[in-house]
């Protein structure tokens, strides 16, 4: 499989891909929430993505994909980053591996062309479910902080009376 050889590239330059996404997130407007979140934690996210691609396109079932994605929806929430930036940048992930993609496939043939197409479809189909995802997890953690707060107030109110 050619997206195979694409998927390799990108994590044999996952340190690289890692180092230049987190500079363009940590300089972006649209993603300032994020400095909520520690150096480390989105550093190594970031990694992650990258030196595990091929475990996350060819080995994940939708179960785990749901399950690590509503977990992190649902810190980014309770860390108070704005969703919409959040998105962005997971947004900004997908588009700086696809941009990698392009610049280095260099399909030369219609076998490699394929490949690419083939990797292409699944990184585009990994990123929407994992946006679809952390929106789920979220909005629960949203919810329930807004319900416990809403208790909290109910409680307060009930000391006054």
């Amino acid at each position: 499989m050619m997206a195979g050889r694409l998927v390799k590239l990108i994590e044999k330059n996952s340190e690289q891909l890692a180092r230049e996404l987190s500079e363009k997130v940590w300089n972006s407007p649209r993603c300032s929430d994020l400095r909520k979140v520690p150096p480390d934690e989105l550093r190594a996210r970031t990694r992650e993505i990258y030196q595990n691609l091929n475990n996350w396109l060819m080995d994940l079932t939708e179960a785990e994909i749901e399950q690590r994605y509503t977990e992190l929806g649902a810190r980014r929430a309770a860390q108070g980053v704005a969703y919409s930036h959040f998105l962005w940048a997971i947004t900004a992930t997908k588009e700086h591996m696809c941009a990698f993609v392009k610049r280095e496939g260099l399909s030369e043939s219609a076998m490699e062309l394929h490949g690419e197409l083939e990797l292409m479809h699944l990184l585009n189909q990994f990123f929407d479910r994992s946006l679809y995802y952390t929106a789920v997890g979220y909005e629960r953690e949203r919810a329930r902080i807004g319900t416990n707060l809403k208790r909290r107030k109910e409680d307060n109110q009930k000391v006054y009376l």
